[in-house]
């Protein structure tokens, strides 16, 4: 039996402002009405698999454990780093976790690692790749896939097939790094250059082997961050401070290019990893007019376009290769041939202190969500939808008093040791230092105005007494 492995971390910043940091593109709907998550587990529906393992950053895991449930997905376990360390780290952690799984039994799982944020157009070219690559790893070959090249790419780095082995599948000959333009064309020209996926398959015990082999370090750390992390719910918690103490570092780095056990599987599947504006333009259903249109857009003599309205009108006249993405406290506009500058302009935001780059006007969490809807010197405005049967935690704050006017549905109010039932067109006051609580206890969701009014309004200005979602 297979089992996945999902490498759902990475923020995503060439797809700013639509991707960042606490909701990067991985979790987005890009291709269809699926989140590119979603998608990667789906197009496994055909291979027997067991549940998939899922690898993210510790501040996801809601928004991984919600879109599994929203496809009513099973999972293996969602794996939470503290921080980011690269591929070799993730996937150890998870083949130190299958095993532990399979603690009583005598299965060697084969894992087949898949980043969460990649679109394959052709899911049974990409079956048919898995089902090359399934007795390689059984005889304890590390196989990667090889994508066969459709253009002169620069971003990706490169694989040099070696002698045949099977059908579609090679030793490995040599990894190259991201070239040159030139090199790039010299390597479509050869016929044996793929580019270099960073999608995976073999058993969990020969990566442990080969990485204990070559990078023992890396291998020692994430072993012992497993055996003193703790399980709550579908979440495994590393222990942070072990795994701080780990290199970062790649697979291939680690791994892949020091062992005499690789074998590459080439993959012609329309495979992208959605690395940027022109790429996810390229990937896309296009007009008559070669332009790809998201949202309320109007478009007149303008050519070869990606122009996506999130919560606003659009419109464009007579213009050729630009990307134009409006958010809803954002707006891109670049060329669709230079668009790879994005990261320059999402680190600027970085340096100078914004928010832009972090979250968007409309944060999710596991209750619901939050839309900042109007901000001034001592006040701010949200539009709150609360889940049915969820609610917020026990809080106080010191520098804010908040007004909640419900919009649709009913809340259960708790201000200190009272509690309080509001509907509709009903509102109630959460005087400074008071502790509260929100809960929707009905079965459509919750929705409200809320008013902050104080000195101070940030979000740090939070106490938490109880919280079912364990935050702290």
């Amino acid at each position: 039996m297979i089992q996945p492995i999902i490498i759902a971390g990475g923020s995503g910043s060439r797809l700013w402002p639509l991707s960042r940091n606490q909701h990067p593109k991985q979790f987005l709907s890009l291709i269809n009405d699926n989140s590119l998550l979603q998608n990667t587990i789906i197009r496994l529906d055909d291979v027997p698999h067991a549940p998939p393992i899922i690898v993210c950053n510790q501040e996801h895991r809601f928004l991984v454990a919600e879109q599994l449930r929203e496809k009513c997905i099973e999972t293996g376990g969602i794996i939470l780093e503290p921080s980011g360390k690269n591929t070799a780290p993730a996937v150890a952690l998870s083949a130190f976790y299958a095993m532990n799984k399979l603690l009583h039994s005598d299965e060697d799982p084969i894992l087949l690692v898949l980043a969460a944020d990649h679109v394959i157009k052709n899911v049974d070219s990409f079956i048919s790749a898995i089902n090359i690559a399934l007795p390689l790893a059984e005889k304890g070959r590390l196989v990667t896939f090889g994508v066969m090249p459709t253009h002169p790419e620069i971003g990706y780095g490169y694989i040099q097939a070696g002698d045949t082995i099977t059908d579609n599948a090679f030793e490995i000959a040599e990894f190259k790094e991201k070239p040159t333009f030139e090199k790039a064309q010299e390597y479509i020209a050869d016929k044996r250059y793929l580019w270099n996926s960073g999608m995976f398959m073999f058993r969990a015990s020969t990566y442990l082997e080969e990485l204990k082999k070559y990078r023992n370090d890396i291998h020692d750390f994430c072993h012992e961050a497993m055996s003193f992390g703790r399980t709550d719910l579908d979440f495994m918690r590393v222990d942070p401070e072990l795994f701080s103490q780990c290199p970062s570092e790649s697979i291939d780095y680690a791994v892949m290019e020091k062992t005499d056990k690789g074998v590459v599987v080439s993959l012609d599947a329309g495979w992208s990893d959605v690395g940027s504006w022109s790429s996810l333009w390229e990937i896309n259903d296009k007009d008559s007019n070669n332009n790809v249109l998201h949202g309320d857009v109007i478009s007149h003599s303008s050519e070869n376009c990606y122009i996506l309205a999130e919560s606003a009108l659009v419109t464009t006249i007579g213009v050729k290769d630009i990307i134009v993405v409006q958010t809803k406290d954002a707006v891109l506009i670049a060329d669709r041939l230079s668009c790879q500058g994005v990261k320059d302009v999402v680190e600027e935001l970085k340096v100078t202190g914004r928010q832009e780059h972090h979250v968007h006007r409309e944060v999710y969490r596991p209750w619901g969500k939050c839309d900042s809807i109007d901000t001034g010197t001592r006040y701010q405005v949200k539009h709150i939808t609360v889940k049915p049967g969820e609610g917020l935690s026990l809080q106080m704050h010191y520098h804010r008093a908040e007004h909640w006017i419900i919009v649709s549905g009913t809340a259960k109010v708790t201000i200190n040791d009272q509690i309080k039932f509001v509907g509709e067109n009903e509102s109630i006051f959460i005087p400074l230092g008071a502790k509260h609580c929100l809960e929707n206890p009905g079965k459509i969701p919750l929705d409200l105005i809320e008013v902050r009014s104080g000195a101070y309004l940030g979000e740090d200005d939070i106490v938490r007494f109880a919280d079912r979602y364990g935050r702290i």
